[in-house]
């Protein structure tokens, strides 16, 4: 193949493999993840809007999508609530008995003068006593004013109460004062100021009440004479006024507490609104009118608000996918990106069919969704890291899409049942290398998720259910494990054939004996394959090292020469006790036999319906390295006959494509070392290094990793590690330095031998 061919076809390849890496691709799954997110949590966030009419009955039961407040009976509920208020009354500390002594202390200077009359002072005390009383309330409300605890409307109240309830003094009694003595009005003053104080601590509503007590006391009292008595009980009843008043600002203030405290009645999430065939009624029209259920009348805040969250869980997840050793590189290609999305899918729906099961009398039945298989199928198809965080996104999910509680977004119990056997099932099958430790995956779900059920029932109802709710809960959640294993045990040949995927049970059952294809090579080209499998051991310790992946590349080495079984004779790991023909042939020949068992190996391999990365492996691990021997062979026959040679070193080289992936580059590495080796006779420490040194070198230099995304650091751990594992290989044939000195006398016997340069391995 000449080199325009070759690059023909890269570019060929090239285009193919374009979209997997495109950002305009990668950008489109991005919005497809992010409605598809939208559309999953939608009929569980969104109210679902109708198309009806005033006066028209409805075509269908109208239920309420969400608690919608109910104004008519929220009014009904406030008023009901200010009903209940009663009137609110304010005590004030008017401090009465200090009144009674200040009408006695004027009592006793104005009996004391003798330039008034006694007809004089009946007048005076006529006129005054009654005044002060009066005036005595008037100075409380004036020095209250400003005391925020008071409204004006209650000092008001105090006027007119004290004026409705005001005593009137006999005339008898009026009559009586101007008689009184200086000492009968000192014994009086103690008597009438505790009578008048005793009664005012009481609450007193209607002054005639606590008035009618006033008779008993003073008869009670140290009073001997019985005008002093007579005069203290009218004066304790003119002081005596209510303390506890009407407050109408505070009880209007209550009231409007109370409605506003109230609090609002709503509709409750499922309830009935119209019954179907019932007429729509204005009242019900504007309802659902005002809460954005009608089609015309679309309130688009809820579909705002999920549009910014789906976004927000779909920018988190290609966040942490973005992560790669490289910068600016995104770690996973598109192709990868979705299976993805349809892993996410298909759990989903798992989720919305297992959700359409539930109600709030059976919400348990939520624990059947196979919520675990998403992680599952991610941790086996796709990522370990990149599945504990779909893990945490999937439990969100499934946090809305199984709650049955009426106003709440999330339902905690189902997040964290979902995130408990995501992770188990993560941590079961992360190292699977056959199919039944899926079973054992699904065993783990069961446990962990038991587990998880019983915990969060007896936290929930301080105990064991005893109404069988607790065993059908666990029961649910051992059946939803066993769902998810059949479902994971089913999808996985779904995906690893339409998507190309090796994974590693599949790469196990691969690395079988007993495949036909490893048979083939087995029993016609022994030789073979005892190179293969010492190249897949070699192959596998170097991917290891820089990160890539072993077991593809231990497997790909099996089959990477099963194209030598079309004509074993030709390749010398086959040619025991047998001359070889390659002696016999023209070089051309031989190198088209040579070149074609990379060719012929996919050809077999497409045959047998081997996965394309092994397919690739076969193809790419020679890349279009050079044959040196049978070019040189070639020349110098042309050479000898005298003949300009019609060839050129392109005609000589492999067809390619070069090592399009780490995996590949290792194997073609491995392949040339193992080879390599096994030409040495005696090989020493010193000839393995140097051997494997200059094979690197010489592919290197050949341009034959420019393809894939080996770097040199990555380079010297190959090395690094080929040259241990070949010395653990071959650890009896290879001599140390010290068997070096040991066998000295041994070498000088062979000094004069002829040694050739070892085999690079190349032209295998």
């Amino acid at each position: 193949m000449t080199s325009s061919n070759q690059q023909g076809k890269s570019k060929l390849q090239s285009k193919t493999a374009g979209w997997k890496y495109s950002s305009s691709v990668r950008y489109v799954l991005y919005g497809a993840l992010i409605v598809m997110l939208y559309l999953s949590m939608s009929p569980k966030l969104l109210p679902e809007t109708y198309d009806i009419a005033v006066g028209l009955p409805a075509d269908k039961e109208i239920l309420s999508p969400m608690d919608i407040p109910n104004t008519k009976a929220t009014l009904k509920a406030q008023e009901e609530a200010a009903e209940k208020v009663g009137q609110i009354y304010s005590i004030l500390p008017l401090r009465n008995e200090a009144l009674v002594g200040q009408l006695l202390d004027r009592i006793s200077r104005l009996n004391q003068d003798d330039q008034v009359s006694t007809d004089d002072k009946i007048n005076i005390y006529r006129e005054e006593l009654p005044q002060r009383v009066k005036d005595h309330v008037q100075n409380f409300i004036m020095n209250n004013r400003s005391n925020s605890a008071y409204s004006a409307t209650l000092f008001e109240e105090v006027t007119r109460k004290v004026d409705e309830q005001q005593y009137s003094i006999s005339e008898e009694t009026f009559i009586k004062i101007p008689r009184l003595t200086a000492e009968d009005i000192n014994e009086m003053k103690p008597v009438a100021a505790d009578i008048v104080a005793r009664l005012m601590t009481d609450q007193i509503v209607d002054a005639q009440t606590a008035r009618a007590k006033v008779a008993e006391m003073v008869s009670t009292s140290s009073l001997s004479k019985r005008t002093s008595r007579e005069v203290v009980q009218e004066l304790a009843r003119l002081a005596i006024t209510a303390n506890k008043f009407f407050d109408d600002e505070a009880t209007k203030a209550a009231k409007v507490e109370a409605r506003e405290n109230t609090p609002t009645v709503y509709i409750k999430q499922g309830d009935v609104l119209i019954q179907k065939g019932e007429k729509i009624s204005e009242e019900m029209y504007s309802l659902l009118e005002k809460n954005g259920l009608l089609k015309d009348e679309v309130n688009y805040w809820p579909q705002l608000g999920l549009i910014l969250l789906s976004a927000l869980m779909a920018t988190g997840l290609i966040l942490f996918m973005r992560q790669s050793q490289g910068v600016n590189r995104f770690k996973y290609n598109n192709s990868q990106f979705v299976m993805l999305l349809l892993i996410l899918l298909i759990t989903l729906l798992s989720l919305h069919i297992t959700s359409i099961l539930q109600n709030e009398q059976r919400p348990y039945m939520g624990y059947l969704a196979p919520v675990a298989t998403g992680a599952m199928l991610i941790t086996l198809l796709i990522d370990l890291s990149l599945a504990y965080t779909c893990s945490i996104l999937l439990s969100i999910m499934a946090s809305i899409i199984l709650n049955v509680h009426q106003g709440q977004i999330f339902d905690f119990e189902f997040g964290l049942f979902a995130l408990v056997i995501s992770y188990a099932s993560i941590f079961a099958i992360h190292k699977a290398s056959q199919r039944s430790t899926l079973l054992k995956a699904g065993i783990m779900i069961c446990l962990f998720g038991s587990l998880a059920v019983f915990s969060l029932i007896v936290i929930h109802n301080n105990g064991w259910a005893e109404n069988g709710d607790t065993l059908l809960a666990i029961g649910f959640a051992i059946a939803g494990g066993l769902l998810t294993t059949i479902l994971v045990i089913g999808l996985m040949p779904f995906f690893e054939v339409t998507f190309g995927i090796l994974s590693a049970l599949k790469l196990v059952e691969l690395s079988n004996p007993n495949h036909p294809l490893l048979r083939k090579l087995l029993t016609e080209t022994p030789g073979t394959y005892h190179h293969s499998v010492m190249v897949g051991n070699l192959s596998e310790a170097a991917a290891e090292a820089i990160g890539a992946d072993g077991l593809l590349c231990r497997v790909g080495s099996y089959y990477h020469d099963i194209g030598k079984t079309k004509r074993p004779g030709y390749f010398i790991e086959n040619q025991n006790n047998m001359e070889n023909p390659h002696d016999f042939i023209d070089p051309k020949l031989s190198k088209s036999i040579i070149i074609a068992h990379a060719r012929d190996g996919v050809d077999m391999q497409k045959e047998y319906k081997l996965p394309k990365p092994i397919r690739d492996i076969a193809e790419q691990h020679h890349g279009t390295t050079f044959l040196h021997y049978f070019y040189h062979k070639a020349l110098s026959q042309a050479e000898e006959q005298g003949l300009e040679p019609d060839f050129t070193e392109n005609d000589f080289r492999y067809p390619g494509p070069k090592a399009q992936s780490k995996e590949a580059a290792v194997v073609g590495i491995a392949d040339s070392v193992e080879a390599a080796v096994r030409s040495l006779r005696k090989p020493t420490v010193e000839q393995v290094e140097t051997m494997i040194e200059k094979i690197i070198k010489s592919r290197l230099d050949d341009h034959q990793f420019n393809e894939c995304d080996l770097t040199m650091r990555e380079l010297d751990l190959i090395a690094q590690t080929l040259k241990e594992t070949v010395m653990g290989i071959f650890h009896s044939r290879i001599e140390y330095p010290d068997q070096i000195k040991k066998n000295k006398a041994t070498e000088e016997k062979d000094k004069g031998s002829a040694v050739n340069e070892p085999n690079t391995g190349l032209e295998q």
